[in-house]
């Protein structure tokens, strides 16, 4: 009888782990071994987020760059700020995933400036170039304050901003090189928004492209 059951409970493991397998294997090419794409509707546009399925694919020439002047463009930190998840490109995912199931209360931004993105983004983001929060890049406090209260769900009360039903923006630029996403992510807490509400994916464009994800164009 105890045969029988540990050959059972075999049995049982080798079909649940079958069971995952058979969910990647519509295509040969999958994002994690329980997810081959993914497909939503984000800002009312219809996405999809899936990998290169050519296995002979290389990174855009774009981003085979190594090497570039730093400073500015530096390697960053692993940790941005205090209170800021840093995260990776299946977190991103999920995030884009809550924004399809209608939780409004999610932003994914790229930070880049137009010239960059008009190369290829992520699908579901929008496209807030790293000036348009930058007082140093010229941007007035009337403007910031219209994309804190019209884009980011913040309120002003008296000359105070309010941040409790603030938007969690999930932000990225060109990779772990580019100071694009970051100067947002440190004006935005100068201007008092919450930490916990700031995700930052460091691997931005390049991680993205090098893993042969989805991109498209505005």
């Amino acid at each position: 009888m105890k045969l029988t059951s540990i050959a059972t409970a075999t049995i049982g493991v080798l079909t649940m782990a079958l069971a995952v397998d058979t969910l990647a294997s519509d295509l040969a090419v999958g994002i994690t071994r329980s997810m081959d794409k993914f497909e939503g509707t984000v800002n009312g546009k219809p996405i999809t987020i899936m990998r290169n399925q050519n296995q002979s694919n290389t990174v855009s020439p774009a981003f085979a760059k190594t090497s570039r002047k730093c400073p500015p463009f530096c390697i960053q930190p692993s940790k941005l700020a205090g209170g800021v998840e840093t995260i990776g490109e299946v977190e991103l995912i999920k995030y884009v995933e809550k924004m399809a199931a209608g939780d409004d209360g999610i932003l994914l931004i790229d930070s880049r400036t137009p010239d960059w993105v008009a190369k290829g983004t992520i699908p579901g983001s929008i496209n807030l170039p790293w000036t348009k929060l930058n007082p140093s890049k010229g941007a007035d406090p009337i403007s910031i304050a219209e994309i804190f209260t019209g884009q980011f769900g913040a309120v002003e009360i008296e000359g105070l901003w309010d941040f409790s039903n603030a938007k969690t923006l999930v932000m990225f630029c060109n990779g772990a090189w580019c100071g694009q996403s970051p100067n947002n992510i440190k004006n935005l807490m100068r201007f008092g928004y919450p930490a916990d509400k700031l995700k930052w994916y460091r691997g931005g464009m390049q991680d993205w492209s090098i893993l042969g994800l989805t991109t498209v164009k505005p």
